[in-house]
Parts: C-alpha cells; structure tokens; sequence
C-alpha cells in the first residue's frame, strides 16, 4: 500500500465510522450510562469485529461467512437481547446502583462483547469490505504487512472515532451530577439502549 492509499482509507473510515448508526449510538450509550471506559470498551469491541471481517474480505473468506449466515444472525439477535436488557436495567435501577457498574471488571468486558456481537451479528459487513477495499489496493496482492497496515488503519480511523463519541459522552453526562438530573440521563441512555436493540432486530429481517 502506498502512503497516498493509506492516507485515502483512512478518510474514507473516519467519514464512515461517524456516520450514525447503531455501533455509534451503542458507544455513547454505553458511555453515558457508565462512564468512558465503559464506552470505549465498547468501541474496541467494534474495531475488533471491523477487523474479523476485513481478514475474511483481503484472503477471500466472504463464502464462509455468508455459510455462518445463521450463527452471525444468532449473534446479532444475542447482542440485540443484552442491549435492551441493559436498556431495562437503567430504566428499573436507580442512579445510586448504576454508578457501581462502572468499577466491575466484568461490566467492562460486556461492553466490549457489546460492541463485537452488534458489528459481528451483521455478515453482510464482509460483502461491504470486499466492495470497498479493491478501490484501495488489490485484494489478490495483499502481503501480510499490508494486512498490518489495514488492521492498524481501522484502528486508529474507526476506533478513534468511535472513542471521541465515548469521550463526548462521558463529558455530557459529567454536567450532570445531581441525582436527579443523572437519574434523567439514565432514562436517556436506556432507551437508547432499548431502541439500537430493537433497531438490530428490525435490520435483521432487513
């Protein structure tokens, strides 16, 4: 890959990646809801799936992701339940109990799966990357430190984005420190929550 072609991908994902969609919207409520690591727990989940479907895309393995159509949309439907089970659990909770969340090593690691199963429960991803990587570089002579260099593009493009959601996230709801109004924007991020899951479901039968 040349630096002019490195340079082009890396726009094109920027512009992409902050897009919204339901891997945006699972960013910032996650982040909302429980603080930045949560968010960007999330969003590394996001990447990482990102990068599955791009090594499917560069060594032809489009064929075996369609056959696992079933499993990705098992996947899906699984990450759509936990969001709107999240989604519930900040509408029932009061702020006091979701604040403790935020310190549980195994909350963070849910929201990493979060963010992988909402972009791995979509199969159809592969078919954009092999539509959208041949205008970057030929997928037939892609080496291994081209896929390095994909890999490390993705990302700083889709994860750095996706982090700046978290981090406006976290600063919004760091204005709001009275129970109150923090209760409020629980509320908020729970039907955020509820809607992106409902909105996987609805897209699956898309």
């Amino acid at each position: 890959m040349t630096v002019s072609s490195v340079l082009a991908l890396f726009g094109a994902m920027v512009v992409l990646a902050a897009l919204p969609s339901m891997s945006v919207l699972t960013v910032v409520s996650r982040s909302i809801s429980a603080g930045l690591l949560h968010g960007a727990m999330t969003a590394i989940g996001i990447v990482l799936g990102d990068i599955l479907f791009i090594v499917f895309a560069i060594y032809g393995l489009s064929a075996i992701a369609i056959a696992m159509g079933s499993v990705f949309m098992g996947l899906k439907y699984l990450g759509a339940a936990y969001l709107i089970w999240l989604g519930m659990s900040l509408l029932r909770a009061k702020s006091a109990s979701v604040e403790i969340e935020t310190t549980t090593a195994a909350s963070w690691v849910a929201s990493l799966l979060s963010g992988l199963l909402i972009t791995v429960g979509d199969q159809k991803a592969v078919l954009f990357y092999m539509g959208f990587l041949p205008a970057f570089l030929d997928l037939s002579q892609v080496s291994i430190a081209d896929t390095g260099i994909l890999i490390a593009t993705t990302t700083i493009a889709v994860g750095g984005v996706k982090i700046v959601y978290a981090v406006m996230a976290d600063r919004a709801r760091s204005l709001f420190r009275r129970n109150r109004l923090l209760q409020g924007i629980n509320y908020l991020a729970g039907a955020i929550m509820i809607g992106t899951g409902i909105g996987l479901i609805i897209g699956a039968h898309g």
